[in-house]
């Protein structure tokens, strides 16, 4: 992959984790990792912003990008997450196949019933 799709992939990474993890950042970090990841606002432009050096932003969002991978790789919430979507699918389109073979409306309305049931609380 080139730099930037390397680049890309790694802030998109980034803005995934902050989303699982952003509440276990302090109120700074996660104001400037918010203004950087989903702002899109320059290391100059959260500087000038939170009156705080260019450097100093750049460490504390190098330092948070550490804490948000490691957390990952501690819970792996994101990872649970992925493996449940995918299970997910495999069961929705299980039961789709049981809709299109059964010919009782009762079975395909309890099939239904099920796959609502999957669809909203997973």
């Amino acid at each position: 992959m080139s730099i930037v799709g390397d680049y890309m992939e790694d802030r998109i990474k980034i803005s995934i984790l902050m989303d699982y993890y952003k509440e276990l950042l302090t109120d700074k970090q996660k104001d400037i990792m918010e203004l950087y990841y989903n702002q899109d606002l320059s290391l100059s432009e959260i500087s000038e912003l939170t009156d705080t050096s260019r450097q100093a932003i750049h460490d504390l969002i190098k330092r948070c990008n550490k804490l948000l991978i490691d957390y990952e790789y501690k819970l792996k919430l994101v990872e649970k997450s992925n493996k449940l979507r995918k299970v997910k699918d495999i069961i929705i389109e299980k039961i789709n196949r049981l809709e299109e073979q059964s010919d009782s409306e009762t079975f395909k309305s309890s099939l239904q019933e099920i796959k609502n049931t999957i669809v909203e609380n997973i």
